[in-house]
Order: C-alpha cells, then sequence, then structure tokens
C-alpha cells in the first residue's frame, strides 16, 4: 500500500513525460481524453463557478474546466508533488490562464474554501490513503446543489489474467488490487445520499457523482 510520500516520490519522477506516458494508452483503446471531458461536463458548471481538483497533476483537465467557467471563473488545484504542479503552471503559462491557483498540499489537510461550485477528481483519489476524510471535506466546502465527480479506475468483472495485466501495465502510475479494492463512490453515497456511476473501458473505469442537497 502506497503511503503519501511513495505517491510522492512517484509521481515526482513521472512528472516532465506524465502527459506522454499516459497518451501511451490508447495503443490499448483506453480513451482518457473522451473519459476526463465527460467527468467534467458532469459538473454542471457554469461561467464564473469556482472548480476545486483534487490531484490535479499537470493540469490536463483544465482546458475542459475552462471551456465552462470561462475567464471569470476559478479553477483551484491542489497536488502532492511540486514538480506536477510545475508542469501544470507552465501549461497555464502557455494558454494564458490567470484564473487558475495551484497548491501543494495533501489534499487530506487542505481546507477547502467555502461555497466552491464544484469539485474534481481524475484517476487521483483512490491513491490517497484518506481517501473518505477527502470526500467528506470536499461536500462539506460544496454549495448547495453543486457537484463532486470521481474519474478512476476500478477492479472490473474480468478474467483474472486479464486484470492481472491490466494491474501490470498502470502499476508504474501506482495502481496496485489493494488500491483496486478501494471504493469511493459507496463513500459518496454515504455523505451525499446520492450518487450516480457511469462504467465505461468494459468496467474497468467509472465516473462517480453526487449532488450536495440544498
Amino acid at each position: 500500500m502506497l503511503s503519501i510520500s511513495d505517491i510522492r516520490e512517484l509521481y515526482k519522477k513521472r512528472a516532465e513525460h506524465y502527459d506522454l506516458s499516459a497518451n501511451l494508452y490508447y495503443l490499448v483503446g483506453f480513451r482518457e481524453k473522451a473519459y476526463r471531458k465527460r467527468s467534467v461536463a458532469l459538473l454542471n458548471l457554469q461561467p464564473g463557478d469556482t472548480v476545486v481538483e483534487i490531484g490535479c497533476g499537470t493540469g490536463l483537465n483544465f482546458h475542459h474546466i475552462q471551456k465552462y467557467i470561462g475567464p471569470t471563473g476559478k479553477i483551484i488545484g491542489i497536488d502532492l508533488t511540486g514538480e506536477m504542479l510545475a508542469v501544470a503552471k507552465r501549461r497555464c503559462q502557455k494558454y494564458n490562464w490567470d484564473n487558475v491557483e495551484l497548491f501543494e498540499h495533501d489534499a487530506a489537510s487542505y481546507e477547502f474554501p467555502d461555497s466552491i461550485d464544484g469539485v474534481i477528481s481524475t484517476f487521483a483519489l483512490t491513491l490517497m490513503p484518506e481517501y473518505k476524510l477527502i470526500i467528506e471535506h470536499a461536500a462539506g466546502a460544496l454549495s448547495p446543489r453543486k457537484s463532486m465527480v470521481l474519474l478512476d479506475m476500478k477492479i472490473p468483472d474480468w478474467p483474472k489474467p486479464l486484470i492481472n495485466l491490466a494491474v501490470l501495465l498502470t502499476s508504474p502510475f501506482g495502481v496496485s488490487l489493494d488500491i483496486g479494492n478501494r471504493h469511493p463512490w459507496e463513500e459518496m453515497q454515504k455523505i451525499f445520499g446520492n450518487v450516480h456511476i457511469q462504467e465505461v473501458y468494459l468496467g474497468g473505469v467509472y465516473l462517480a457523482a453526487s449532488v450536495k442537497r440544498g
């Protein structure tokens, strides 16, 4: 089981080539960009909204979020690894996004701002040992009728050899069977009282969306 320091060191080494290495999974039919776009769409964002992204990494979701919130909105990106955030900062500079704030922080102890309009995490939250606490804090910070969306991997109903192969292929990003047995969507159901699940990649990836009741 990876600790926070393990995760930080893993992604410190992968930061500069993260985007390229993630794209290599397209070779096995893994449509990461499409999954990210769908996840952002589930937030139902409006111009001027403020969004917190947990484990924002190199900022691969920022472009999709910006299309909804516009220049009057705000993205708050949290990540454990300064090297990943350095890549995200360069992305923001390239596209002149001055409405993005980046924080190097453990999301479990991060103090979410009040009355935010969306929380998203893609391929990140399940890696975090205290994911239940993070979901609880995020839910407390959301405004009524606003959404939290998770995109992540899970153990699918595949033959065991295929599952073992999938874990092997994703192990460079910290994926393991132990982590695959974590079910953050169950915690979302407990805290929000509602969760809508979509599955893609033959059940190997899920999108979970909850709305805070008003």
